[in-house]
C-alpha cells in the first residue's frame, strides 16, 4: 500500500471539481486560479453554517461534529467533512470518553440539488474512507444534504465507488 507524506496530499474537495472538470480542477488545484460569484459565495455561506462549530452537540442518541478534519495518507488526501454523526450503535466504534458505542455517519452539504452524474458522491465517498482509516470502522452510507431541495440523499458507499476514488486519485496525485 502507498502511503503519502503529509505535504503531497492533496485537498479531498478537489476530487469532486477533477470528476465535474479535469481542465477546471487544474486551473483551481495546480494554477490557483479562482474567481468568486454569486453561486460559489452561496455555498462558502451554507458551508459555514454547517462548519459552525461548537464541538460535539448530542441529540438523544446522535453526537455530533462539525467542520471534522479528516485525512488519509493511504489517498494522500486532507480536508474537513461538514458534518460528522455518530449514531448509538451496538456494532458500532469506540470513542474516548463515552461509553457506548458509535456508527460513523458522514453528512456533506451541497448549495444545488441532486445530480444525475456521481460528482458529490465520490467526495462523500472519499471522505468516508477518510473516517475508515482514521477511526478504523467501516462506513457503508453516508448522506448528501442538498440546501435547495433542503433534504438528504442516502448514498451507499460501494465498493464500485470506492474503486473511482482511488481512480481518480490516482490520477490527480
Amino acid at each position: 500500500m502507498m502511503v503519502y507524506k503529509e505535504e503531497n496530499f492533496l485537498k479531498l474537495s478537489g476530487i469532486q471539481h477533477f470528476a465535474f472538470c479535469r481542465r477546471q480542477w487544474g486551473l483551481i488545484y495546480i494554477e490557483n486560479q479562482w474567481e468568486e460569484n454569486v453561486l460559489t459565495v452561496e455555498g462558502h455561506i451554507i458551508h459555514e453554517k454547517a462548519h459552525d462549530n461548537f464541538g460535539i452537540e448530542s441529540r438523544g442518541n446522535i453526537l455530533i461534529s462539525r467542520g471534522m478534519p479528516v485525512f488519509s495518507a493511504s489517498l494522500g488526501i486532507s480536508g474537513e467533512c461538514d458534518v460528522v454523526e455518530f449514531h448509538r450503535s451496538p456494532d458500532g466504534i469506540k470513542i474516548t470518553g463515552r461509553e457506548d458505542l458509535y456508527k460513523v455517519v458522514p453528512i456533506e452539504y451541497k448549495r444545488g440539488k441532486e445530480k444525475q452524474e456521481e460528482w458529490d458522491e465520490l467526495q462523500l465517498a472519499a471522505q468516508s474512507m477518510c473516517l475508515e482509516e482514521m477511526l478504523c470502522c467501516n462506513i457503508s452510507v453516508g448522506y448528501l444534504f442538498y440546501h435547495e431541495i433542503r433534504r438528504r440523499v442516502a448514498v451507499k458507499i460501494s465498493d464500485e465507488l470506492r474503486k473511482k476514488v482511488c481512480e481518480m486519485l490516482n490520477e490527480m496525485h
